[in-house]
């Protein structure tokens, strides 16, 4: 019953004597409360090539790993490394160059196997569906972030500046000090795979933008075409004045809800000749405005 909601809620709204509102309207329509602000300690941000990257971490969904990024970026692990992955209409990758090498591990201090997140019980995790269908299971969000529910799992979906854990032959392998965003078409079938902690919240462009790789998937094949990176922080590790003002809608709200059906009918923006009355859950891009600072 739950799929038809969305192709008779158009009628019902007419019959009611009202138009159903464009996605923009219902952005407009919603109130306060179905917004909530990035917090400090699930927020990084990432100095690189002259810009900053904005991601938000997703505890809900891969907690132990997203605890140990905190630990490397709060010991500046991340600080002077680079990206040296760049493969077109995939990912971007950055880390370590040399972290295959047993010493720099140990002088890092990085352990050498964490226990891959690539999916969690959906007991007890607040998951809100969207209509389907989805050949991967029932599509939805946790907490903002695009995942996938199937057989008594949830785990999050590789859709467009989705942020991953790189790892090498062995599951466990993916410790977090090797990490990615998806650059391109959403490669779902990395999906239970690799352990995604999170998603970019601003300046996706800076990677999407990066010159490709020659090498093999991608690899930058000398040290001079790697780019640096300067520094990345937690969001609780940067002045007040200097985070990002942005607040984003409530994945579990009414409006975010109605936001989903309004982009599966899109005729109301009034460009579209036609209605899909469908959208795919990596085409559903979670509403952010600015925020006013303190």
């Amino acid at each position: 019953m739950r799929a038809l909601i969305p192709l008779f809620w158009p009628l019902a709204c007419l019959l009611a004597g009202f138009a159903p509102l464009s996605s923009q309207g219902v952005i407009d329509a919603s109130r306060a409360e179905e917004w909530r602000p990035l917090v400090p300690e699930n927020t990084l941000y990432m100095d690189v090539g002259g810009s900053t990257v904005v991601f938000e971490l997703a505890p809900e969904l891969a907690p132990n790993t997203v605890r140990n990024i905190r630990t490397l970026v709060r010991e500046g692990y991340f600080n002077g490394l680079s990206i040296n992955r760049v493969q077109d209409n995939y990912v971007v990758q950055w880390g370590d160059p040399d972290a295959e090498d047993p010493a720099r591990q140990r002088k890092q201090g990085i352990p050498p196997t964490l226990a891959p997140e690539f999916g969690r019980p959906a007991a007890g995790v607040a998951f809100t569906p969207i209509p389907g269908p989805d050949g991967f299971g029932e599509p939805g969000f946790v907490n903002g972030f695009a995942a996938t529910r199937r057989d008594g799992a949830v785990w999050a979906t590789h859709c467009y500046a989705a942020l991953g854990v790189g790892r090498a032959e062995s599951a466990d392998s993916g410790n977090g000090s090797e990490l990615y965003v998806v650059i391109g078409h959403a490669p779902r079938h990395l999906d239970r795979n690799v352990t995604i902690v999170g998603r970019v919240i601003s300046g996706v462009e800076a990677l999407s933008s990066l010159k490709r790789g020659t090498g093999p998937i991608g690899f930058y094949e000398t040290a001079a075409e790697r780019v640096p990176i300067t520094r990345i922080r937690l969001g609780s590790d940067v002045p007040e004045g200097g985070r990002l003002p942005i607040e984003i809608m409530r994945t579990e709200s009414a409006s975010f809800r109605d936001y989903v059906d309004a982009r599966a009918h899109r005729m109301r923006d009034g460009w579209f000749a036609r209605d899909s009355g469908f959208i795919d859950l990596c085409n559903v891009r979670v509403p952010q405005r600015a925020r006013a600072r303190p």
